[in-house]
């Protein structure tokens, strides 16, 4: 094998260390930035995130969403959630979330951990 051939193989590898990591680095972020409003399940203030990737934008039953998160259409997908999160009133204009994850690395780090949130 030459060292051209490993790299693809080093990369998955190196992923899904990376994965566990991020979601590791995103919990931490998350129990900092976000768990005052969002908990195990949706209060006035926030909604529940337990499935919230790949789950229909606005869509929870138990959570009275702004006007502007109602106009979305889609899904959180990793593209949307990073959006969000890098500056939600610009997403969603009207949105009560105050403040989302500055820096890149953190956001992918916190939708690393959303994903695990069953």
């Amino acid at each position: 094998m030459t060292r051209r051939s490993l790299l693809p193989a080093l990369a998955l590898a190196t992923a899904a260390i990376a994965g566990s990591a991020q979601a590791a680095d995103g919990a931490k972020i998350f129990q900092l930035q976000c768990k005052t409003c969002h908990g195990a399940k949706s209060t006035p203030m926030a909604p529940s995130l337990a499935g919230v990737a790949g789950r229909k934008i606005a869509s929870l039953s138990d959570f009275t969403y702004s006007a502007g998160l109602k106009a979305k259409t889609g899904t959180w997908t990793d593209a949307n959630l990073d959006v969000y999160l890098a500056g939600p009133s610009k997403f969603a204009p009207g949105t009560r979330m105050p403040t989302g994850v500055a820096a890149a690395p953190d956001r992918t780090a916190v939708i690393g951990y959303l994903k695990t949130l069953k």
